[in-house]
C-alpha cells in the first residue's frame, strides 16, 4: 500500500537559523519515515550542540539588538495576523504534509491547520487588548505592573498534530516579544519546515524564529541546558518531562510542561447515551488515538454497562480505517514503527487484562504499515496496565462502577491528571464531580472543545504549569512591579542618633 507524495516536498529538511536554511555544522542527518510504507522518504538535518548554539546566539542577538521586542503591540499584532492569513491560505498544503508525515487522516489534518491560524489570531488580538494592574494608595503611592518579554524561549513540541501544537507555543511566545528556538519532534519534522517561509513572508525579522531539527537526547537536551535560554515550553511524555525538569533545575529556568494523560470518561446511567457514545468513541479514536487528552478509560455505571459496551464495540468495529490521504478515513496509520510496536504490545497485554470486544490486532486489508484496528477492552480492572498506563493509540479500556463514590475513586486512580469527561443529566452531581476529580481540565456533557481563553494543563504526572489565554502571557513575560512615592517617603532614619 502506497501513499502519493504531496506536491512541493523539499529535497531535504534543513534547520532555519538567523533567516537562512542551513545543514548541521557537522553534516549530521536522519531518516524520516512515511508511516504507511515505513520507507524513508526524506532526510532531515540532525541538530547537535553546535547547531543549537548558533540558533540560540541568533535568537539572543535578535532579542537584544533587533526590533521585535521593542515593537508596539499593534505592530507585532499586524504581523501575527499576516501569519494567520498565510496559514489559512495554505491549509491544503499544510494538511497534505501533516497527513503524509504523521499518518493523520486528511480531514482531521485540515482541521488542525485551521486551528493553528486561529491560535495566532487569538494572541495577536490579546496583546493589543491586554491591560495590566495599577494600584493607588491615595496621596501616598502609585504602583503599576510592567510586563516585559523574557528573552529566548526554547519550544520542544510533539509528533501528534505537530503543526497545530507548534502554533500553541509560537503564537504567545512571539506575541509577547520573545524570540524562539523551535525543536520539533524527530518523527514529524515536515510541517514544521513550513514555518520559516510563513514567518519570512509575514515580516518577522531574521533571528526571531529559529528551527533546529533533531533528537531529544542531542538537540533537545542542548536546548534545555543552554544558559541563554531562560524559558522551556515542552509537550510530550511524562518521563521526558522529568528529565527536562532535572536538566533545567541548575539554571532555574521557567518551565511549562504539558505531559501525558490517561483521562477518564465517566458515563452515568442518566446520561444522554447516544451523545455519550458519540463523544467517547470520537475521544479515543480521533487523531488515531494519538492525543494527550484522549478519554481512554471509559467508566460506565452498571445499570447501562452491558448496552453501552455492546454499542461501543459495534461502533469501533465500523470505524473506517484507511489511507491517511483518503477523505473517508477515520483512523489512519500510527506515526512510526517504534510507536506501533509500543501500542501493539499493550494490545497483547490487554488480552490478558480485559475482555476483547473489538479489534485486537491489524485491521483486515492492511498487512503492512503502522495500522492498529480500533481496539476495545471491557471489564478492565483498575490495577490493569491498560487502565493505568498511557498507550497513546486507538485502544480503550471500559470499566463498570456502581456508585458516585466508586466512579470518583476509579477516575482518580492513576498517576495522571490531564482531562476528565463527565456524562450525566444531574447538574448537582456534575459540578460536585468536577470539583473532586483530579484533572486540570473537565468537560461536562461534551467532548474536547477548547476555548483558547481558558488554562490548558494538567495535575499530578500530567504537567507543570498552564498555558492558554493570559496564562500564556504570564509564562512568556516578566511581571515587574513599579512603585512610585507621591509624598514623603517616611523612611526610618538610621544612623542619625535619633
Amino acid at each position: 500500500m502506497i501513499q502519493d507524495k504531496p506536491a512541493g516536498l523539499p529535497e531535504k529538511i534543513q534547520h532555519y537559523i538567523d533567516g537562512k536554511f542551513v545543514d548541521s555544522v557537522g553534516g549530521e542527518e536522519f531518516e524520516v519515515l512515511e508511516p504507511v510504507s515505513n520507507e524513508t522518504y526524506i532526510m532531515a538535518a540532525s541538530g547537535q550542540k553546535a547547531d543549537i548554539d548558533l540558533a540560540v546566539a541568533a535568537a539572543k542577538r535578535a532579542f537584544e539588538e533587533g526590533p521585535w521586542p521593542r515593537m508596539l503591540p499593534r505592530q507585532r499584532s499586524r504581523i501575527l495576523h499576516k501569519v494567520a492569513d498565510i496559514v489559512e491560505s495554505r491549509d491544503e498544503q499544510l494538511a497534505l504534509f501533516e497527513s503524509y508525515d504523521s499518518g493523520l487522516p486528511i480531514t482531521q489534518a485540515k482541521g488542525q491547520a485551521r486551528r493553528a491560524a486561529e491560535n495566532f489570531r487569538f494572541f495577536a488580538d490579546l496583546i493589543v487588548a491586554q491591560h495590566d494592574d495599577a494600584f493607588k494608595v491615595p496621596g501616598r503611592q502609585m504602583n503599576y505592573v510592567n510586563r516585559k518579554p523574557i528573552g529566548v524561549a526554547g519550544l520542544i513540541t510533539p509528533w501528534n498534530t505537530p503543526f497545530m501544537l507548534e502554533s500553541w507555543k509560537l503564537g504567545p511566545a512571539l506575541a509577547t516579544g520573545n524570540t524562539v528556538v523551535l525543536k520539533p519532534a524527530e518523527f514529524t519534522p515536515l510541517s514544521a519546515s513550513l514555518w520559516a517561509e510563513i514567518f519570512r513572508e509575514a515580516g518577522v525579522p531574521d533571528g526571531v524564529f529559529n528551527l533546529v531539527n533533531g533528537f531529544g537526547e542531542s538537540a533537545g537536551d542542548s536546548l534545555v541546558k543552554h544558559p541563554d535560554v531562560p524559558l522551556i515550553s515542552f509537550t510530550g511524555e511524562s518521563k521526558t518531562g522529568q528529565i527536562i525538569f532535572g536538566n533545567a533545575a541548575p539554571f532555574l529556568k521557567g518551565l511549562s510542561m504539558e505531559l501525558g494523560g490517561k483521562s477518564p470518561a465517566v458515563v452515568f446511567a442518566d446520561a444522554d447515551l447516544d451523545a455519550a457514545l458519540d463523544a467517547t468513541v470520537f475521544g479515543v479514536f480521533s487523531l488515531n488515538g494519538e492525543r494527550c487528552t484522549a478519554g481512554s478509560r471509559v467508566l460506565v455505571q452498571r445499570d447501562i454497562y452491558d448496552e453501552f459496551v455492546e454499542r461501543y464495540a459495534e461502533r469501533a468495529k465500523n470505524i473506517v480505517v484507511g489511507l491517511p490521504s483518503d477523505p473517508k478515513t477515520e483512523v489512519g496509520a500510527l506515526v512510526h514503527p517504534e510507536h506501533y510496536d509500543k501500542v501493539m504490545s499493550y494490545v497483547e497485554i490487554g488480552k490478558s487484562e480485559g475482555r476483547l470486544v473489538a479489534g485486537g490486532g491489524r485491521p483486515e486489508g492492511f498487512p503492512t504499515g503502522n495500522y492498529v484496528a480500533p481496539t476495545v477492552f471491557a471489564d478492565v480492572s483498575p490495577d490493569a496496565r491498560i487502565f493505568q498506563e498511557e498507550i497513546f493509540g486507538p485502544v480503550v479500556a471500559i470499566t463498570p462502577f456502581d456508585t458516585d463514590e466508586e466512579a470518583l475513586e476509579l477516575a482518580n486512580n492513576t498517576k495522571y491528571g490531564l482531562a476528565a469527561y463527565i456524562w450525566t443529566s444531574n447538574l448537582k452531581r456534575a459540578h460536585n464531580f468536577a470539583q473532586s476529580v483530579e484533572a486540570g481540565m473537565v468537560w461536562l456533557n461534551s467532548n474536547n472543545v477548547r476555548d483558547l481563553r481558558t488554562p490548558f494543563g494538567g495535575v499530578k504526572a500530567s504537567g507543570l504549569g498552564h498555558e492558554g489565554g493570559y496564562r500564556s502571557i504570564d509564562f512568556y513575560t516578566d511581571q515587574q512591579a513599579v512603585h512610585i512615592t507621591l509624598n514623603e517617603a517616611h523612611s526610618p532614619r538610621f544612623g542619625t542618633g535619633n
